[in-house]
């Protein structure tokens, strides 16, 4: 028991250097041209947990059905118990900021138009996941560290219809949506 406290601490202080030393470096350029085909959604579960909302993107959007992606975050979970979305947590975090959860690499494996970070706390395997995700452009919350999202809203996390008008707007001024 002594000793998987102290791996887990240490872990944690490798993805901690992980972490700052990704945010110190530019990221690469998306080779994805202008235009909105895909969002990939991070939800922190523990406070907001209605992630099924964020498929209303399809329609506001005009995306294909299958065009969003959502993976959710839990501080603990069972593995036995259903979840309506893919789930991992801090038992997940492995060596040099490795995320050792197979939805998680799923969600990983693939390349977005648009990052939805829907979390306020800094949390360090939310962080990861946005800095190893893929995408032409981030949009998040005002709580979390500025280098992670190109668009930052400042509104109310329960108050989904506001963030999503929000953001709507702001894509109508970047010329990613034509609604």
């Amino acid at each position: 028991m002594f000793l998987k406290g102290l791996t887990d601490k240490f872990k944690y202080k490798s993805g901690l250097k992980y972490l700052k030393e990704e945010l110190r470096h530019p990221t690469s350029e998306s080779t994805r041209g202008k235009g909105l085909r895909t969002i990939g959604v991070i939800v922190d579960l523990d406070k907001f947990d209605k992630a099924e909302v964020f498929y209303e993107f399809v329609e506001d959007f005009n995306l294909r059905p299958n065009a969003v992606k959502i993976i959710g975050y839990k501080s603990y979970y069972d593995k036995n118990s259903p979840y309506a979305t893919p789930v991992f947590s801090d038992k997940d975090l492995g060596w040099n900021g490795a995320i050792e959860n197979s939805y998680a690499l799923e969600f990983l494996s693939r390349e977005y138009d648009l990052l939805v970070n829907y979390y306020k706390q800094e949390n360090l395997l939310l962080q990861l996941m946005t800095v190893k995700t893929k995408a032409r452009f981030n949009v998040g919350f005002k709580e979390v560290d500025a280098n992670l999202n190109d668009l930052i809203l400042e509104t109310k996390m329960e108050d989904f219809k506001t963030f999503k008008s929000e953001l709507k707007k702001y894509l109508k001024v970047f010329n990613e949506i034509e609604i």
